[in-house]
């Protein structure tokens, strides 16, 4: 009960200012990402439930990301917040490779170290977050360990983008 209450609390934080809605990139198509809480389930103004995606677009999997930079430096050691700046300019990066936004993602996965204070990230992931129309998809899973012992945070994405 108190890892699905952390669970649910990083969620809140992680998405305080967003509101639940539908993104449709391009209304001249039949193109639409919903992003939803449907009646049965909890609503949370942080989080969605359920997301529908219909038309013609590419999918981006984005692999788990940690706080190293493009040469493989490890940055922030022992410091979660920088280690999150990290994490989040990196999903940047590989959003981008594949032609999308934070705005065209529609799941994240975030791993944290227990023990590690999970405020600290958050306020780093809030800036980007709340630009956000619609709040992904969540989901906040504290670990015994990531493959490397001094990462003390890991994220991992899926984006969709209007195929080209």
């Amino acid at each position: 009960m108190k890892n699905y209450v952390s669970a649910v609390a990083i969620a809140c934080i992680f998405m305080f200012s967003c509101s639940i809605g539908t993104q449709n990139h391009n209304p001249m198509n039949n193109n639409k990402i919903e992003l939803l809480s449907p009646d049965g389930l909890h609503k949370n103004p942080a989080y969605s439930q359920v997301a529908v995606v219909e038309g013609n677009y590419r999918t981006i999997y984005i692999g788990g990301q940690n706080a190293v930079d493009k040469d493989g430096n490890l940055v922030g050691k022992g410091d979660i917040e920088a280690q999150a700046k990290q994490v989040l300019q990196n999903l940047e990066t590989a959003v981008k490779a594949g032609g999308g936004s934070f705005e065209n993602i529609i799941k994240w996965n975030v791993y944290i170290l227990q023990g590690q204070s999970v405020q600290k990230a958050l306020k780093v992931f809030q800036g980007p977050m709340s630009k956000m129309k619609s709040p992904p998809l969540i989901s906040g899973i504290f670990v015994a360990g990531l493959a490397n012992p001094d990462f003390l945070l890991e994220m991992e994405a899926v984006a969709v983008v209007p195929a080209k």
